[in-house]
């Protein structure tokens, strides 16, 4: 991007040009700071991981790069559709029945992760994309000490040499402190599959006619072995795509081999996706299509890990080279720009004498120096991993009742999983777990899986959700009884509310609004979000 050369120095050094580099870049830039990013690639390049968040437009406000999103043309999300048991209806996760303006996209990454970069690089970033960081330097032990260098090698074949005083490490799955330094990236066994996905022309619509037409729809397999995407997208492509059990994979794909037909990844992917009939019902007559920067079917495994810690001395790590959990629910770029921007305010607070090192390190780190604490980066992960947990546990019982004990059934009970905690009540959701000690593990989450994916996912639209709670009320305040006497409709409608009360609190619709991430009291700090003035600060 950049016709200048690489510098020797600079104040901040970013590794990686995607949504959580550009981001931090782009922040750290209009706070004044001296920032480098260096990408390996060329932009644009081609990234799957299309659907977004409705907490992408909040981002985009704080750095002024929201207009441009919205005129760029990309296809508008209101929500999405979700099929997990094919005995009963999709429900609808509405983002703009409370603000009409809470809207998303579904985006073409190569073009969104471009317009970030640039913007970064608009900010006052110094940009060098085809420059490969290959090596880092520190002061003292890689385990102990900090980074203070970097080498590089661009693809003309130069090299070169620059210091810097912090360092965002946002290089993707690749990782480069995880993986090759502080060795921390372990991997998710609960979520062990594998996806594969293609693009397709001349696709139907998902509920056409209606407030919701062109949604995304994710739909359950008919053999609970995982589930598909169907994501429609402004330049006329569908991207369609099956996430599955690993494991099931290789057996399937190992059996065709072994009865002679066809075992290549295409015939696997095509294969796959009968056992999503609403899925394949809207490709209808639709073409399978090789994009000119992607494979006929691309194919993605072992992408489900964690960092045990996202931050020490002058480093911090921000998204996909800290942690992804999984496709379902389209957390990615999230995690990665708000991952980016508390890279940026602790770096910030720290620089400006806001709080100390340590106290910087722990806010976005989720290293536990003790017990209690919970960071910023750990609480949206957990977040995301329990929505994605929950909707396995359903998508995986579709025959079965998710809770065999009736006893464990009871809303009171679940809720305690769930509320704010009495010691630190504008902590809400897990944090109530983990400020009194207890890590959200074993039996606790095997017992708030179950409950949420009973009851979170109940099928419902938002018009009907909208009719029971002027009708019964707010059901996080007053929650009707079950009773045997309930007529059919009753319990229906009940069952409906329970579900609206659960996914408040999960926050799968506002679940990553900035405010929420503004508002999050943590180790006695909060988000200060004003440009020029960005940190934290603490709360009296």
């Amino acid at each position: 991007m950049a016709s200048i050369a690489v510098p020797s120095a600079s104040t901040i050094l970013v590794i990686g040009g995607g949504p959580g580099g550009s981001y931090s870049a782009a922040v750290l830039a209009r706070e004044g700071f001296d920032v480098v990013l260096l990408e390996a690639d060329k932009f644009p390049r081609y990234h799957v991981g299309e659907s977004q968040l409705a907490s992408l437009r909040h981002f985009l406000r704080f750095i002024d790069l929201e207009k441009e999103f919205e005129e760029f043309g990309f296809q508008r999300k209101d929500g999405a559709g979700f099929k997990l048991n094919r005995h009963k209806r999709e429900g609808y996760t509405d983002f703009v029945s409370q603000d009409p303006n809470n809207f998303s996209w579904n985006t073409v990454r190569s073009q969104a992760d471009e317009l970030m970069l640039r913007h970064a690089s608009k900010c006052g970033a110094k940009v060098f994309e085809e420059t490969k960081v290959t090596e880092l330097e520190f002061e003292g032990s890689e385990q102990s000490g900090h980074p203070v260098a970097a080498l590089w090698k661009q693809k003309s074949g130069a090299t070169g040499r620059i210091t810097f005083s912090y360092l965002v490490d946002a290089s993707g799955r690749n990782g480069i402190m995880s993986t090759r330094y502080l060795k921390n990236r372990q991997f998710n066994s609960l979520l062990k599959n594998v996806a594969c996905w293609g693009y397709w022309e001349g696709t139907g619509k998902y509920l056409p006619g209606t407030s919701r037409e062109n949604s995304p729809l994710f739909e359950a397999l008919a053999d609970e072995s995982g589930w598909a995407w169907f994501i429609p997208l402004h330049d006329g492509t569908t991207s369609v795509g099956i996430v599955m059990n690993q494991d099931i994979s290789n057996e399937k794909k190992a059996k065709a081999k072994e009865s002679g037909e066809d075992s290549s990844l295409v015939a696997h992917y095509l294969s796959e996706l009968k056992r999503a009939p609403n899925v394949l019902a809207l490709i209808g007559d639709g073409v399978h299509i090789k994009k000119s920067d992607a494979p006929l079917v691309s194919a993605a495994s072992d992408y489900s890990y964690s960092a045990t810690s996202y931050a020490g001395p002058h480093y911090r790590i921000v998204g996909d080279a800290g942690a992804f959990i999984d496709p379902y629910f389209s957390s990615g770029v999230h995690l990665a720009i708000s991952g980016g921007l508390s890279a940026a305010a602790t770096i910030c607070a720290e620089m400006k004498g806001g709080c100390t090192s340590t106290e910087a390190i722990a806010w976005h780190s989720a290293k536990f120096f003790y017990a209690a604490l919970c960071s910023r980066v750990l609480i949206a992960f957990l977040r995301f991993m329990l929505v994605v947990l929950s909707a396995y546990h359903q998508i995986k019982s579709q025959e079965a009742p998710v809770l065999s004990n009736k006893d464990e059934d009871n809303f009171d009970r679940a809720f305690d999983f769930f509320r704010p905690s009495k010691y630190r009540t504008d902590w809400t959701f897990i944090q109530g777990n983990t400020d009194v000690g207890r890590k959200l593990q074993g039996d606790d989450l095997r017992r708030t899986v179950e409950f949420c994916a009973k009851h979170a996912y109940e099928p419902s639209l938002p018009e009907e959700r909208k009719e029971l709670i002027e009708k019964f009320g707010d059901p996080l305040r007053v929650l009707p009884a079950e009773s045997a006497e309930d007529s059919e409709q009753v319990a229906t409608e009940k069952r409906i509310l329970k579900g609206v009360a659960i996914r408040k609190l999960m926050r799968t619709e506002d679940i990553v609004h900035i405010d929420n991430f503004v508002a999050d009291n943590l180790l006695g700090y909060k988000l200060r979000l004003i440009r020029g003035s960005l940190g934290l600060e603490k709360v009296l």
